[in-house]
């Protein structure tokens, strides 16, 4: 595996230097330090996209009696590769016994050199100091989804349309690919139809078609009443769920 350390420089360009690890270890530790939860970029999904510098925030809550001391940069680790966080993380104290360590890593696909056999599941190892002295090394501490970023269009035909017309939707699905740096039509993929009534703030999907091979989808439904139409696709361990935009349809 690859472990790249990034650090902003005061141009605001990424710059990346290989970063020295010890060899790989068991978990371990001393005394009661536990790490209770770990939270990445809000929700343990990041997104990447194929430019522009990507800021990721991890989050590490750890306890031990004494009170938490300070926490080693943090290590995300991925199918074949891995970052490191900038500098080390920032503690705050919940209470006595619980702090909360933060750090951020940043990630550039454009300097990077992502393949996109990278994305899925990766891994969060954490070393966490306690004020006693007590520590834990922990490999694998929280688990997020490193997600291919994806794009989703619809477009929905006559408008405006008579009322128990046929009304067409259109639309396309593509997703980053992280070798090219351009976007590709995703193929096979089950993407949901949505309408929302003109008034109302709820969604109801109409039916669920799968994109061509070249990302492209098309369907039919009939004109009901005034309202929203758009793609919605749920995402996976790769690729990352997107809402297209809300396409009105006024119905005479």
């Amino acid at each position: 595996m690859r472990i790249r350390a990034s650090v902003a420089v005061v141009t605001g360009a990424l710059a990346l230097s290989a970063l020295a690890v010890p060899a790989a270890q068991a978990d371990g530790g001393s005394g009661d330090t536990r790490i209770t939860k770990v939270v990445v970029d809000g929700d343990n999904k990041v997104a990447i996209s194929t430019s522009g510098l990507k800021t990721i925030k991890v989050s590490v809550t750890a306890t031990d009696n004494s009170g938490i001391k300070r926490a080693e940069s943090f290590t995300l680790d991925g199918p074949g590769y891995g970052f490191a966080s900038t500098g080390k993380p920032t503690c705050t104290v919940v209470n006595a016994t619980t702090s909360t360590c933060t750090a951020s890593v940043k990630v550039d696909p454009k300097v990077d050199f992502l393949s996109n056999s990278n994305a899925g599941r990766w891994y969060v190892d954490a070393w966490i100091d306690a004020n006693d002295g007590d520590y834990i090394w922990k490999e694998k501490a929280g688990s997020f989804l490193f997600q291919r970023a994806s794009k989703l269009t619809a477009d929905a035909t006559p408008e405006p349309v008579k009322k128990g017309k046929t009304i067409t939707v259109t639309g396309t699905l593509t997703r980053a690919n992280w070798e090219t740096l351009k976007y590709g039509g995703y193929a096979s993929q089950p993407v949901k139809l949505q309408f929302r009534k003109k008034g109302s703030s709820a969604y109801k999907t109409l039916k669920t078609i799968k994109t061509d091979s070249k990302g492209k989808l098309r369907t039919t439904t009939k004109a009901t009443a005034d309202g929203y139409y758009r793609y919605s696709f749920a995402g996976n361990s790769a690729t990352s769920a997107v809402d297209s935009k809300a396409d009105f349809v006024d119905v005479k």
